[in-house]
């Protein structure tokens, strides 16, 4: 088990450095609904002698904007009509980190409270922290990793917005799944990305080729739940500015093209709080463990709102893309929603509905809740897929769209329940927005096929 640690910047350490002259600026940083990094920078000494004390500001409707940044109506915590004021961030110093991919530059992510000291309850970070604090309370800690993909474009960003992001040069023009020569290729970039996260506290484990033109994949080690995803938003964030830097440019979104999308799986185990398996016995599942998957089946389609965010992201859900349709688990079964592997202390259950545009926080919180609901339950768990899920007729699926998450989940006694009404009725008015927004839209699709031929 990776050691619960200490900061990878003490607050001393930082002030040797500003004294120095080594770093100058602190960003202080939240996540926001689309699983963005948002906040400030700070002059170093202005962080150390006001803001480590007194925390920062940001404007509330930073929880209550689309991914453009346009104020929408429907939430309850931010409007007009409330003047659109402040919360506070509040630096968590325990994330404290040198940001090597920007010189002079530490980051810290702040956690959101009102003025008043409560909680922002609907902060993606506090979403998670909730569910982890009633794990506790039953006495055991998750413990997860993330592996993201993402795809590699010889264009910079700016080069494909100007292009509508058509036409674009990809990294690698063939599969590289699995490929040494076609990881080579652009070595140069992964390199820089596996030590600059490393440099920034990360334990990275691999990376590796995948199988659409330029899709690539780093993965990190394991880790208590909320640190794998504060790890996950900063590589997120800190792999695009490199890639910037270097005239590239990535993307995470879940289906770029037809082809393989960028899938994120999330690998969890329930542990102990003294660190004792839970969930295995011997090579297999315990009763406790098979509560847990139990749990996964039961409750995942409501929660998938929380997996698979965007209108985008339901387009990954195709038979025979290694993209899951049926709510299946098996052994090492690749075509189901949920894949057991491992053996002993390793064991630990892959979930790989969500995609790479997964805000990690609130994907990581469902299947903490749904793992926790099943043992408290004692849910008995059916016997493990064999064969091909993509091909079982009986299987409950995946969610097809976002509407049809988006009304399992406003239907969800047992979210509003674990969640509570105030996050429930927060992201089902983000789902309505994008659905309002791709509503009015006009594709290049339907330009397509309607300019001449309809």
């Amino acid at each position: 088990m990776p050691d619960a640690g200490h900061p990878l910047l003490s607050v001393e350490d930082l002030r040797r450095q500003v004294a120095h002259g080594d770093v100058d600026t602190v960003l202080v940083a939240f996540t926001d609904m689309q699983g963005r990094l948002q906040g400030k920078r700070l002059h170093a000494r202005y962080f150390l002698d006001v803001v480590l004390e007194h925390a920062t500001e940001g404007c509330n409707y930073l929880l209550a904007v689309d991914v453009d940044m346009n104020t929408v109506e429907g939430y309850a915590m931010s409007s007009w009509s409330t003047g659109y004021g402040d919360f506070v961030m509040q630096p968590d110093v325990s994330t404290l980190r040198p940001v090597p991919w920007n010189p002079g530059t530490a980051m810290v992510l702040a956690d959101l409270r009102w003025e008043d000291g409560s909680p922002v309850v609907a902060s993606p970070r506090q979403v998670l922290t909730r569910q982890t604090a009633r794990l506790a309370e039953a006495g055991m800690r998750a413990f997860v990793g993330t592996e993201l993909e993402f795809i590699v474009f010889r264009d910079t960003y700016e080069q494909a917005w100007d292009a509508g992001y058509r036409h674009l040069t990809p990294a690698n023009q063939y599969n590289v799944d699995y490929s040494v020569l076609g990881t080579a290729r652009i070595e140069p970039l992964l390199r820089r990305i596996r030590n600059d996260m490393t440099g920034a506290g990360l334990t990275v484990e691999s990376a590796k080729g995948e199988c659409n033109l330029g899709q690539h994949e780093i993965a990190f080690l394991y880790d208590e739940a909320r640190r794998t995803c504060d790890g996950h938003v900063i590589y997120k964030n800190g792999a695009k500015e490199i890639a910037a830097q270097a005239g590239m440019a990535l993307t995470f979104m879940a289906k770029f093209d037809a082809r393989e999308g960028n899938s994120c799986h999330i690998h969890c185990s329930f542990r102990g709080i003294d660190g004792a398996t839970v969930l295995a016995d011997g090579d297999g599942l315990s009763d406790v463990g098979r509560s847990f998957v139990a749990g996964q089946l039961r409750y995942m389609r409501e929660l998938t709102l929380l997996l698979a965010p965007n209108i985008n992201s339901y387009k990954r859900f195709v038979e025979g893309s290694f993209a899951p349709t049926a709510l299946r688990w098996g052994r090492d079964n690749r075509t189901c929603a949920f894949r057991l592997v491992g053996h002993g202390s390793s064991l630990r259950l892959e979930n790989r509905i969500p995609g790479g545009d997964v805000n990690p926080y609130l994907a990581t919180a469902a299947v903490v809740a749904a793992g926790l609901a099943g043992i408290e339950e004692q849910l008995e768990l059916e016997p493990a897929f064999e064969g091909n899920a993509y091909d079982d007729p009986d299987a409950e699926h995946v969610p097809t769209s976002l509407a049809e998450a988006r009304d399992l989940w406003v239907g969800s006694d047992f979210a509003r329940r674990i969640f509570g009404d105030d996050v429930v009725d927060h992201y089902a008015n983000m789902a309505a927005v994008e659905l309002a927004a791709f509503g009015r839209a006009v594709t290049d699709w339907e330009r397509f096929r309607g300019f001449e031929r309809l």
